[in-house]
């Protein structure tokens, strides 16, 4: 009788190389992810903690509040921030999410609500769309007189007539989004969706757009290409899919955009600048009636304010968010 032989060993079965790899006993190699940091509830001028918004799926988050001054009951504005990594890796608990908040919460004095989200490829897309979705829907329903599982912080200190989203790279993709679900969709109590930041959004498609014929390496397109086939290796349309291309096939009109407000952060040295000011762009264009605006840091590149938040290039963003965020 023939013995039947089985291979056991480990080995390579997709790769984005030297950003991730999965093995074929499941596990999951990220080489690039940041350390991850405890929440500090006795930071001087954002205090944060972590906290479960679902048990299933499992969507956690981390909160900050700015410094309470005036009154115990004073109220800020509410910002869903979704962090960025491609989809695929970073953590709103990393040391660079939490120091950029750190930075941001006092100088813009509002509450985020940073979220963890179901990671590809053990979550294919769309499940980070629905865990965001979700989570914004978790913090409207906080306005209510007896809310489930609700958050101290934001009953009381929560304006939940500012309530904005934003996120950098695949953060601002998953902003975009989540701004069309709220075009179609109601939230909890009546609460509206004010404004939606996008920094260095991560859009892409199979033609190019702007100067990224001239810009480009072709490794450049392949890098994004791969990323999202696997990230979202179902996609109909593969990268002209709508939630990578926000004009590709079937998608619907950007004139639905559920928010009134929106602003595009874009940056010179980024290979996503085309993009950012593509979608830019295409909203102008698509009949939307909120206010747009772009915003351009010529000298910087991807998502610097994310690694260097102490500097002056992302002091001056953060800023001009302020101001957005207190309209």
């Amino acid at each position: 009788m023939a013995s039947i032989t089985t291979d056991t060993t480990k080995h390579i079965i997709s790769e984005i190389p030297t950003y991730i790899t999965v093995y074929s006993d499941g596990t999951v190699d990220r080489p690039r992810q940041a350390p991850t940091v405890s929440p500090n509830p006795d930071h001087p001028n954002s205090p944060s903690k972590d906290i479960i918004i679902s048990q299933n799926p499992n969507i956690s988050a981390r909160i900050y509040l700015p410094k309470v001054s005036h009154s115990e009951t004073q109220k800020f504005s509410i910002l869903v921030f979704f962090h960025g990594g491609g989809f695929f890796f970073e953590s709103a608990f990393s040391k660079i999410h939490h120091e950029h908040c750190n930075v941001f919460v006092p100088l813009a004095n509002s509450i985020v609500v940073s979220v963890e989200y179901r990671l590809a490829p053990e979550h294919p897309l769309p499940a980070c769309y629905d865990d965001c979705w979700n989570s914004l829907q978790w913090v409207a329903s906080n306005s209510a007189k007896n809310p489930v599982n609700a958050e101290p912080w934001l009953i009381n200190h929560g304006d939940f007539n500012r309530v904005f989203i934003g996120g950098p790279s695949s953060g601002g993709n998953i902003v975009h989004n989540i701004a069309m679900r709220a075009g179609s969709e109601a939230l909890p109590n009546d609460v509206k969706l004010v404004g939606a930041i996008l920094q260095q959004p991560l859009f892409f498609s199979s033609y190019p757009v702007g100067l990224e014929s001239v810009k480009f390496k072709s490794s450049d397109k392949d890098l994004y290409s791969s990323v999202w086939n696997f990230v979202y290796p179902s996609a109909p349309c593969g990268i002209d899919n709508p939630m990578i291309n926000p004009v590709g096939i079937g998608a619907p009109s950007l004139d639905g955009l559920g928010c009134d407000r929106m602003i595009v952060c874009v940056a010179g040295k980024d290979g996503l600048r085309e993009r950012g000011v593509w979608y830019y762009e295409l909203v102008k264009k698509s009949g939307w009636k909120g206010k747009l605006e772009l915003f351009e840091e010529e000298n910087e590149d991807h998502v610097y304010h994310i690694f260097h938040p102490e500097s002056e290039s992302a002091h001056k963003l953060i800023k001009h968010l302020a101001s957005f965020l207190h309209e």
